[in-house]
């Protein structure tokens, strides 16, 4: 999926966070909301601006992201003692 069809960035909106395409929706928004506990049939039954295929994009969008991004853990400092 070419998720460039459903997401950009526009200073003039948000800030310029990445949000779908039409909408004021942020990634960041749509997937605070899964991570919450909704469903996918929730978020587009509540925002009917999305379809599936946006959503799908989200997914896509971030999973390059963190392709491209390196996570390393560090111990909290009452481990360390």
């Amino acid at each position: 999926m070419n998720w460039q069809q459903y997401i950009h960035s526009d200073p003039k909106i948000l800030l310029g966070k990445p949000t779908v395409k039409g909408t004021r929706l942020s990634v960041e928004f749509i997937l605070g909301l899964l991570a919450n506990g909704w469903t996918v049939q929730q978020v587009l039954e509540n925002y009917p601006t999305l379809t599936p295929e946006a959503v799908q994009a989200v997914f896509v969008f971030v999973a390059e992201c963190m392709r491209d991004e390196s996570l390393y853990m560090l111990p909290f400092l009452s481990e360390s003692v």
